[in-house]
């Protein structure tokens, strides 16, 4: 019988999908709603201990959308933010944890935490309090993109230095007993290097990826960064769609070193979680999407990913887990002695003139107009490097053939 049913660091859990600690998980109330939705598990915002003041700006969040056509309302492709860890400290959030396992104990809760890099006796103090609060594991921020709390090291100052996030894993993995993800940032050198590293300290598990360090735009009136906070802005975090290709490459670096993955960045359907699982990761951390639709969005996941399984002839999620990573290979050992040469469906093509615009002034000047805005290939000329193919509207119009074998 085919299921979703997937094991995480010692956890059963219904199915593969966890909320990320993000703006979904603000408050113990919410994470239960969420798991009465169907939600098999849920990563807490970020807790602070008590002494640590924290005060988010208004606004604090931006999004980069579009419209496809003047008819079509404003889609949202990525947001943008610069929000801090919780507002709810320590004493809110082990208290709401010991709720959420008596009244869930059937689902994986896990409790994100991050304090000073320096900070010994505070991420110990974190660390111990969460799991004798009941949590299931430990998810330790060492990657969100903006400062702001504490005067030092927080975040990703501390993912983007080894020394400092293999002391502070050694420190709770010799104060706690329960598992130990901790939540990368991909604005780093090598993943592999940090990860393994990281393994060595005494971490169980990782999650790819937090957040990635931008600026999402500029008011041209007033010249404010975007969101713009009384005229001033600041580096904050990209999520949504627009950093899943970001955080499938960070997957597939970390997924090698064999320690459990949770996949997150950008996961808004189906097909994008069938990607990280691919790639390796065995649970899969979702955010924007929840943010743009709210928890049921969870019903099109669980039931598009169970068709995708059926339709692979697979029973359960660790038959297709890192089925990809052989196929990620070295630019020298890509093919390069097949060619192929572009094709043109004329029954479907809507006659736009976008591929001879982009071959003419980016390509290799392959494809022209004909009558009627016919396109014409060039077969000849054609380099088969595919620009023409993302840039027609119409799906599956152009594809790329192989090209016949030069005659003797």
């Amino acid at each position: 019988m085919t299921t979703l049913a997937v094991d995480f660091l010692g956890f059963h859990l219904q199915n593969p999908f966890i909320l990320a600690s993000a703006p979904p998980t603000n408050t113990v109330e919410m994470i239960a709603r969420a798991f009465e939705r169907g939600w098999a598990g849920a990563v807490t915002k970020t807790i602070p201990l008590e002494k640590v003041p924290v005060v988010n700006t208004t606004p604090r969040i931006h999004s980069i959308a579009f419209a496809g056509f003047e008819e079509e309302a404003r889609r949202v492709y990525a947001f943008g933010n610069i929000e801090l860890v919780s507002e709810k400290h320590a004493d809110y959030w082990m208290a709401g944890i010991t709720k959420l396992r008596r009244d869930f104990p059937d689902r994986f809760l896990m409790a994100s935490i991050m304090a000073d890099a320096g900070a010994k006796d505070d991420w110990v103090e974190l660390a111990t309090r969460a799991e004798k609060a009941g949590a299931c594991a430990l998810e330790l921020n060492f990657s969100c993109p903006h400062g702001g709390m504490p005067p030092h090291a927080v975040g990703a100052a501390i993912g983007q230095d080894p020394t400092i996030a293999k002391r502070i894993v050694g420190w709770v993995r010799a104060a706690v007993k329960i598992p130990i993800v901790v939540k990368l940032t991909a604005a780093v050198t090598d993943l592999r290097q940090l990860g393994q590293t990281l393994i060595e300290a005494g971490a169980d598990g990782f999650c790819t990826i937090n957040s990635f360090p931008v600026i999402l735009g500029v008011d041209l009136k007033t010249h404010s960064p975007l969101p713009s906070v009384s005229g001033k802005g600041n580096v904050g975090g990209l999520t949504g769609r627009a950093l899943k290709p970001i955080a499938l490459r960070a997957t597939s670096e970390i997924a090698p070193l064999g320690k459990p993955v949770s996949g997150c960045g950008g996961i808004s359907t189906w097909e994008d979680a069938a990607e990280f699982v691919l790639l390796g990761a065995s649970t899969l951390q979702v955010c924007s999407a929840v943010m743009l639709e709210g928890y049921d969005v969870i019903t099109d996941l669980k039931d598009g990913l169970l068709s995708y399984l059926e339709e692979n002839g697979a029973t359960q999620l660790s038959e297709l887990c890192g089925k990809a990573l052989k196929n990620v290979v070295p630019h020298s050992a890509l093919d390069v002695r097949t060619r192929r040469v572009s094709a043109v469906d004329l029954s479907t093509c809507s006659r736009c003139g976008k591929c001879a615009i982009a071959c003419r002034d980016a390509g290799y000047q392959a494809i022209t107009d004909g009558a009627d805005r016919t396109p014409m290939v060039d077969r000849d000329k054609c380099d088969g490097c595919g620009l023409c193919v993302q840039v027609c509207p119409v799906w599956e119009c152009i594809t790329l053939a192989e090209r016949p074998a030069a005659r003797a």
